[in-house]
């Protein structure tokens, strides 16, 4: 004698209460479960790769005086400039460089920083080479 012979043929029990669950909802408890939400995040951050910022000496420190003191004395003429400058990276140590091209509004001597006609501030102490056409002095 089997021992499930005395329930084998009985009805499957309804809830006259509860409604039957759907096949979508009943499959969705057994869908991947996101344990460590943001860890893939995390892994593409830590890969991400950063410069160091260069340390310039004090010769290079004294040919970008020498360039800012030719745009400040050319400032009425808004020149154009290509500077390669130094952004630190808000989430991890080191940063990037940038260079571009644009017109030279306004030097700020006291608080040390170019702005320029995109309205992008650069401090000095993150710029390492300035280009412009009025440097053929300095370069010869």
């Amino acid at each position: 004698m089997d021992t499930y012979e005395d329930i084998i043929n009985l009805e499957h029990p309804t809830s006259r209460v509860h409604p039957r669950m759907s096949l979508y909802d009943r499959s969705a408890q057994f869908a991947p479960f996101a344990a460590l939400t943001g860890y893939e995040d995390a892994i593409c951050e830590t890969k991400r790769l950063t410069d160091k910022k260069i340390i310039l000496d004090e010769a290079l420190k004294q040919i970008i005086n020498d360039k800012l003191n030719i745009l400040k004395n050319n400032i009425n003429n808004r020149p154009i400039i290509t500077i390669t400058y130094f952004i630190k990276d808000n989430k991890k140590s080191g940063g990037s460089y940038k260079t571009i091209s644009d017109n030279l509004r306004k030097i700020n001597i006291n608080s040390q920083y170019l702005l320029l006609s995109n309205d992008l501030k650069i401090n000095f102490d993150d710029i390492l080479n300035i280009k412009s056409d009025l440097f053929k002095e300095l370069e010869n």
